[in-house]
């Protein structure tokens, strides 16, 4: 019998999950064994799996769940350096040139696992099967924006938490950019067709900014780009890939620019293809705004679990993008998981 183990998360700020109670019904329903382990900071009640039927595991038990069963959780697992014999479902950011994935491809090899990595679950025609792109570009311009009112208060961005949905962000948001009683700032979005751009862009909207939506067709000229130095904010929604265009090269820190906060919501700094490589490291809830520039000065935000800030409204609708992949884990050879675990052995080290 196909065993779907849910693993608790463990990274700080993180309370999505992939599955809800009526996807784990749903898969049972359809004879896929479904264990959830118990979590102290999930944002969806364990009750609700309980009531489904699902098979209770203690918090951070999957290493020694049977080998048989497949581990789905959403990110990085503990960096202890252990093999890892099962096959995962996470997002493992190992795939393109991250310094970081080259240590987690190690312990698969060690193991004898396998990762089916989220963002390489794809179609026949190569479009991801479930993404959370539009609550991280939802949530990543929000924090754009925070940074920028911080500048205008000749601060830098303190700390962000969880909302318990996107109409209390929007609130916090609102005050706090009234309070400082001067005209919304400019945006400019690139990758505003896909879901992390229309996230992106919709927050803007909603706070009343005006935007600016490139994709494609206005960087298909590979640059430079003098347009992004003319807005007050750029949300960058394009991940990261080889022949992507550099948006904002180093020598713009020094440039005349009206350019002052930057929301790379892709997030990849230590990719060799990072198409912001003006700063080199992921930002964090704590510590959201990473200062790049002085006079005039230039932040930016790269938290790169954007999507955990509204962690209901994501679990849930990435939860039914993926649930139709999840219902065909009974064969692993076809389809969207052939695909993933061709994916992996083309990366996994020699």
């Amino acid at each position: 019998m196909t065993h779907l183990w849910v693993r608790a998360e463990q990274r700080p700020n993180e309370e999505r999950v992939g599955l809800t109670p009526d996807g784990a019904r749903a898969l049972l329903s359809d004879g896929i064994k479904v264990t959830v382990e118990e979590s102290s900071v999930r944002a969806v009640p364990l009750q609700g799996y309980i009531d489904a039927g699902c098979e209770i595991a203690p918090e951070n038990s999957w290493p020694e769940a049977p080998e048989d069963a497949i581990i789905f959780g959403l990110k990085e697992l503990p960096e202890d350096g252990t093999p890892l014999p099962h096959r995962h479902i996470m997002f493992g950011h190992a795939f393109k040139g991250q310094h970081c994935g080259k240590a987690l491809l190690e312990r698969f090899k060690a193991g004898g696992g396998t990762l089916y990595d989220l963002e390489y679950l794809v179609d026949e025609t190569g479009r991801r099967v479930a993404a959370f792109g539009y609550w991280a570009g939802y949530a990543g311009a929000a924090v754009t924006l925070k940074s920028w009112a911080a500048q205008q208060r000749g601060e830098l961005c303190g700390p962000v938490g969880v909302y318990p949905g996107k109409d209390a962000l929007l609130t916090d948001l609102g005050a706090e950019l009234d309070t400082l009683n001067m005209d919304r700032p400019s945006a400019i979005v690139i990758g505003a067709l896909g879901r992390v751009g229309t996230g992106a862009a919709d927050l803007c909207e909603a706070m009343g900014i005006e935007v600016t939506k490139w994709d494609m067709g206005e960087t298909a000229h590979g640059g430079p780009f003098p347009e992004i130095l003319a807005h007050d904010l750029f949300l960058n929604c394009i991940f990261a890939r080889p022949g992507t265009p550099v948006f904002v090269p180093r020598e713009a820190l020094a440039a005349d620019r009206k350019l002052t906060a930057i929301g790379d919501v892709a997030c990849d700094p230590d990719s060799d293809y990072n198409p912001v490589p003006v700063y080199d490291r992921a930002t964090t809830w704590d510590a959201p705004a990473l200062r790049v520039a002085e006079n005039p000065v230039l932040d930016v935000m790269a938290i790169d679990n954007l999507p955990s800030m509204l962690p209901v409204e994501s679990s849930e609708d990435y939860a039914a993008q993926l649930l139709p992949s999840l219902q065909t884990l009974t064969d692993l050879e076809g389809g969207v998981w052939a695909r993933a675990k061709t994916t992996f052995l083309e990366h996994l080290p020699v």
